[in-house]
């Protein structure tokens, strides 16, 4: 099976974003870390190369202090100014890059996976919008799948920390909040359970099959 027919076309990608606050419309993204999930000959899931950026905060946006003490984020760190992108050029950057691994998969567009997956995509889409990168943007506008319900029905764990830890994943809590890292811990999670658990299509598969023996005893 390809990516896209696991799939119908979409390859996950996962996202992790850091900000300097709760809300997308007003609060800068600091950080943004994508990871495209693919698939071998043997059928296992794994992580893809990583794309990210560290983000110059957009004009006028709201620096709240409990954010970046929760990060650890300064944004005025020389070393991280001398790296840091403005929001147009890192969502192309990064847009460009998930564009080709998306056409290499034959796939038609991005679903984002992310640990409270609606939270990261409500800062992605707004960053979108700010910077007119609308048509360039290859992730699905509202769909996602999310780690967070993921792993509560896999090992009835929500925090990122604890559910790897169930799935015997290794987590270094002195490199949490780092959208890179965060996002290499959500995809090793991610394809995890999809590399432990049934697929869908084979309980359809064996669903019908019985269905079809059923039928002939009625014959």
């Amino acid at each position: 099976m390809t990516m896209k027919e696991r799939f119908r076309k979409f390859i996950p990608v996962i996202v992790d974003v850091e900000t300097a606050g709760f809300n997308a419309q007003t609060d800068a993204l600091l950080e943004i870390a994508c990871i495209p999930i693919l698939l071998n000959e043997d059928g296992v899931f794994y992580p893809g190369e990583a794309l990210n950026a560290h983000i110059e905060p957009f004009e006028g946006a709201n620096l709240e202090p409990r954010s970046l003490a929760f990060t650890g984020i300064d944004p005025n760190n020389p070393m991280r100014k001398a790296i840091a992108e403005d929001e147009k050029t890192a969502l192309r950057r990064i847009f460009k890059g998930l564009k080709e691994v998306r056409r290499a998969e034959d796939c038609r567009q991005c679903v984002l996976v992310g640990h409270n997956a609606h939270f990261d995509l409500a800062f992605l889409n707004a960053a979108v919008m700010r910077t007119n990168n609308k048509n360039h943007n290859p992730f699905h506008q509202f769909s996602v799948f999310d780690t967070v319900t993921l792993s509560a029905l896999a090992f009835g764990q929500t925090v990122l920390a604890r559910a790897c830890k169930a799935a015997g994943i290794e987590f270094d809590g002195n490199h949490a909040h780092s959208a890179l890292y965060d996002t290499q811990k959500t995809a090793e999670l991610f394809c995890h359970i999809l590399n432990h658990y049934p697929m869908l299509p084979n309980a359809l598969h064996t669903e019908q099959t019985e269905v079809e023996l059923n039928d002939n005893d009625d014959e």
